[in-house]
């Protein structure tokens, strides 16, 4: 019978931390221990590492994702570990999980198999605590609102037209919309609200943007959280909240340090979801492993489409973060999937549908290379199952496009099944001497409206974009307001070019509609929210908690 991922993880050796962190030559004095196997390293020292020679970054990123799961946080710790044993200097650099989808469907962030970051059940669970704090602070400026209206309403906020929701670590569809402010004058004044997903927050986007702690505090006081009467912004700042919440997030934006099962140093840190925010793990953390490291593994959530496409278009915009090529990730499996197949019947060998999947992967090369300008590597996930013919079928649709696909077997073997993945990724990265300028999908001065339709026409395949008139006065309204230079964060479905779930492939001719929109004026970016995507996801009928325990000893099982 084979090991569940917490059976492995949890039979893995780990070294002290202090250890991985001497590694990495982080003195002592910049380490602040969470137990012995996980610690955080003190932003003095994260912001003196600037100034060293950077490291190569490689970009991971995927195919659109199915149930089948295609593997790309075990790919990068796969590579990650690859590149340590070929005998370069390598770190990760991975997103915190969320609680919402590790109790829900989608499970764990840690890897899988033998490519894994532990501790995992630490990582998967309350880890160092920076989620609960950027949950604090989001919910602490909800409740300075509230208060600031019940005490005579200095700024003239109009309760109609608050915008700022209340966060929560965990899937709950029953909290989308609630009515708060009930039972009498005593509990404030009754109105509309709801909540998301710490992921889905702003002070989460801010949090993984920043670039130290002043300017944490500086992007917090520009959140806009309301409107007056006559339609005047009200920011965080003129509550006077940007202190106290940038109190509550001092430790929790220094960078976490942890290991893999082959003790590879990894960060991970921050952690917005790719199909409802920006998609990276913190700025902070890939800036400072590419002071310690030759070569940093980092991840864009979903595929090329979501996340890739932010780290481009928002991230490198944003912060000069360069990739040296992108690795996309996919599977034998995703390819049956997106060609038609039922998934009960993947296991069995279909060529044709692999044949008729690859458009998928095709049109996401096409964003990599065409849109974006990075050179591009296909990382095969290999799982037991796969057929040499249906193999060589996804590796031939590969090639037709210029590109070269790397069958890995790291899920079995650890970074030994990752090696030949490791080298090309090091020969790309060696033909020149700087990392290519990325192009943008968009230029930034563009309108608001154009931008969205730019990202759905080349990035989607979409004939065009539509929304209501009132989603396009409000977007009007912000270009007007002096918005319109900010860069889109597009919200919709992962599973799919189009905001229809269920159209596989690469459908093309589709319209994207904008069903709200949203200012980030912290994060700097506006929000499209296009589709039936949810920022408060909901659990599925057989929840992940359903499986998981905690024995008489506190061995936790279930974990995946």
């Amino acid at each position: 019978m084979s090991l569940s991922n917490i059976e492995i993880a949890q039979a893995a050796h780990l070294l002290p931390i202090g250890e991985i962190a001497d590694r990495l030559g982080i003195p002592a004095d910049a380490v602040i221990p969470y137990g012995t196997t996980k610690a955080k390293i003190s932003l003095p020292y994260v912001t003196g590492i600037r100034s060293r020679p950077q490291g190569k970054l490689i970009l991971m990123t995927a195919m659109s994702p199915t149930p089948a799961g295609e593997g790309k946080s075990t790919t990068s710790v796969g590579l990650g570990d690859a590149l340590t044993r070929i005998g370069e200097k390598a770190m990760i650099c991975l997103r915190e999980p969320a609680q919402g989808p590790v109790f829900g469907m989608k499970g764990g962030a840690c890897g899988g198999g033998y490519a894994q970051i532990v501790p995992m059940e630490d990582i998967n669970l309350h880890f160092t605590g920076d989620f609960a704090a950027i949950a604090a602070a989001t919910n602490l400026l909800a409740a300075l609102i509230d208060n600031h209206i019940h005490h005579g309403n200095e700024l003239g906020i109009d309760v109609r037209r608050i915008t700022w929701r209340r966060v929560l670590d965990m899937n709950d569809r029953a909290l989308r919309d609630a009515v708060i402010g009930l039972g009498g004058p005593g509990n404030g004044y009754p109105r509309e609200s709801g909540f998301d997903i710490v992921v889905a927050s702003e002070v989460m986007a801010i949090f993984c943007l920043a670039t130290s702690l002043a300017d944490l505090k500086e992007r917090l006081g520009e959140i806009i959280v309301a409107s007056t009467r006559d339609r005047r912004p009200v920011r965080a700042r003129d509550l006077n909240a940007q202190g106290a919440m940038a109190a509550l997030l001092r430790d929790a934006l220094a960078p976490n340090l942890v290991q893999t099962m082959e003790h590879t140093p990894a960060f991970v840190h921050g952690g917005p979801f790719a199909n409802i925010a920006h998609g990276c793990n913190s700025y902070l953390a890939t800036s400072t492993a590419l002071g310690l490291a030759d070569y940093v593994v980092t991840e864009a959530g979903f595929g090329s489409d979501l996340g890739g496409e932010k780290f481009v278009d928002i991230l490198c915009r944003k912060t000069g973060l360069r990739p040296s090529v992108a690795v996309v990730v996919a599977t034998v499996r995703s390819m049956k999937y997106q060609g038609g197949v039922d998934v009960a019947d993947l296991a069995r060998e279909d060529v044709a549908a692999v044949e008729r999947g690859t458009a998928n992967i095709e049109r996401h090369l096409a964003n990599v290379q065409g849109v974006y300008g990075l050179p591009a590597i296909v990382a095969i996930n290999q799982r037991a199952d796969d057929t040499p013919a249906e193999t060589e079928a996804l590796v031939a649709a590969c090639a037709r496009v210029g590109v070269k696909a790397i069958v890995a077997t790291h899920f079995a073997d650890g970074g030994a099944g990752a090696e030949e993945l490791a080298r090309e990724v090091v020969r790309v990265c060696g033909q020149s001497s700087e990392p290519p300028e990325p192009t943008y999908t968009y230029p930034l001065d563009a309108p608001l409206w154009e931008k969205m339709t730019t990202i759905a026409q080349r990035i989607y395949g979409a004939e065009g974009i539509t929304a209501d008139a009132s989603v396009r006065s409000q977007i009007q309204r912000l270009q007007d307001d002096g918005y319109g230079d900010l860069p889109v964060c597009v919200a919709k479905t992962q599973y799919s070019f189009s905001t229809d779930p269920s159209a596989l492939g690469a459908p093309s001719g589709h319209t994207v509609n904008v069903r709200e929109v949203r200012l980030s004026a912290g994060a700097g970016f506006v929000v499209m929210i296009c589709g039936s995507v949810m920022t408060m996801p909901g659990l599925p009928v057989r929840p992940a908690a359903a499986s998981i325990d905690v024995d008489d000893d506190g061995r936790i099982t279930g974990l995946f």
